[in-house]
């Protein structure tokens, strides 16, 4: 097996043992957006998309969200612990050092983007949350929280994403109405 390979299946037992429901079927969903997004993508990119979020399934480096002044902060922190285990997850798997980098920075900027190759991750992140996580995030935060973080994820997409996100439409009409009253909150304040 090689060293890439090794990786993505390092990275998919760590994430199936999360004990949050949507992670796995996230990882895989913000993989495929990206290759959606991006069909030439890297083996660099497709490393960063499965495994952007891998924190989350380690409850002893999990990031804590009250443990953080503000949404921000919490999750540069967890962008930079999810990709502090990616580069052990790679060194064991003997990825190459320079592949190793690029992944370790695709996966910090994750949430922020701020170049093409990290917007790409950021906007699959953003498409699969509102994709596969948002209906299983609201059953578990509810109404007002599901609206504070889908405004969130919203504003952080590119204009060709959020066309994207604009065409989902859930079996459950609620959860389609809350994200169609999260986006006109997120436009009224552009």
């Amino acid at each position: 097996m090689d060293s890439v390979e090794c990786t993505k299946q390092k990275i998919r037992a760590v994430i199936a043992g999360s004990t949050v429901p949507e992670d796995p079927l996230h990882a895989e969903n913000t993989l495929d957006w990206l290759l959606r997004l991006e069909p030439d993508a890297d083996q660099a990119l497709q490393i960063a998309a499965l495994g952007h979020d891998i924190e989350r399934a380690l409850k002893a480096r999990k990031v804590k969200r009250p443990d953080f002044p503000d949404y921000d902060s919490f999750k540069a922190a967890h962008a930079r612990v999810s990709a502090e285990i990616l580069r052990g997850i790679m060194e064991d798997c003997g990825v190459q050092q320079e592949m190793a980098s690029e992944v370790y920075l695709l996966v910090c900027r994750h949430e922020t983007g701020g170049d093409p190759r990290s917007d790409l991750i950021k906007n699959a992140d953003s498409i699969s949350y509102f994709h596969v996580n948002m209906p299983l995030y609201y059953q578990r935060e509810g109404w007002e929280e599901t609206k504070r973080r889908c405004i969130w994820g919203y504003d952080r997409l590119s204009a060709c994403a959020k066309k994207i996100v604009e065409n989902i439409a859930y079996a459950d009409e609620k959860l389609t109405k809350l994200l169609q009253e999260a986006m006109r909150e997120a436009h009224s304040k552009d």
